[in-house]
């Protein structure tokens, strides 16, 4: 399955030392249309992100269930604890099937 790249503010530490806990910050930008289903106004198709994960050297860390109640460019803040110099990596599915990612890296010095 090939991921879309999606807008994302990410924001982490720009380094930290090995067993630190850093806190990281997702801002996504994403409309999360729920669609309308108002008398008079045309129907859109429903796009919602409703799970996204996030892996840290290749072990998932951080995963959420998305829902419509959240409201359009969802924020989004964890922690996890500094192991090694490596990728974070944070991936989106959309109702659709549509999957995006983004990356950051996160170095431990």
């Amino acid at each position: 399955m090939q991921a879309t790249p999606i807008t994302a503010r990410i924001t982490l530490p720009p380094s930290a030392r090995r067993g630190e806990v850093v806190t990281v910050r997702v801002l996504v930008r994403h409309p999360m249309e729920r669609a309308v289903d108002a008398p008079g106004l045309t129907p859109v198709p429903r796009k919602i992100l409703h799970t996204l994960r996030v892996t840290y050297a290749g072990e998932e860390v951080f995963r959420m269930t998305l829902s419509p109640g959240i409201a359009a460019n969802p924020y989004l803040e964890f922690t996890t604890v500094a192991t090694e110099t490596g990728d974070l990596v944070f991936t989106w599915e959309e109702d659709g099937g549509t999957v995006y990612q983004r990356e950051a890296r996160l170095v431990v010095a």
